[in-house]
């Protein structure tokens, strides 16, 4: 290793703190340009996640039969019930039709009860079933 001397060792000191004075690491400022149409879909993707249903909420079960009357009884129960949502599963060998997405289970004993002068064959699924 090679000593300096001190006047270049002075020297080298001072260009180095002259260097290091004019820099900036970073700017306080931050200007983000998105393109719009990203918030759209961000606002849409919000709706979808709030909408899929989790194993957490009571359904109501109303139908297990053949999928053409699984259907008809799907749309059936839409234009009588217009607030409940609704679903049709596949589950060897049948079509199950499962409405409602309850947090509670007073909310679904309620609706059950109203359901039930209408359909024949209802009853309460459990969360997690």
């Amino acid at each position: 290793m090679r000593i300096l001397t001190p006047s270049k060792r002075v020297f080298f000191t001072l260009t180095m703190f002259t260097l290091a004075y004019n820099i900036h690491a970073q700017d306080q400022n931050l200007t983000l340009n998105q393109d719009p149409k990203f918030e759209q879909l961000l606002n849409d993707k919000r709706k979808i996640n709030t909408a899929i249903s989790t194993n957490d909420t009571y359904k109501i079960q109303i139908f297990s039969g053949k999928s053409e009357e699984a259907k008809k009884t799907l749309s059936d129960f839409k234009r009588e019930y217009n607030t409940i949502d609704g679903t049709i599963i596949f589950n060897t060998p049948n079509y199950k039709v499962i409405v409602g997405n309850f947090k509670t289970r007073i909310e679904a004993e309620k609706n059950l009860a109203d359901i039930k002068k209408r359909y024949k064959s209802v009853f309460l699924l459990k969360p997690g079933k």
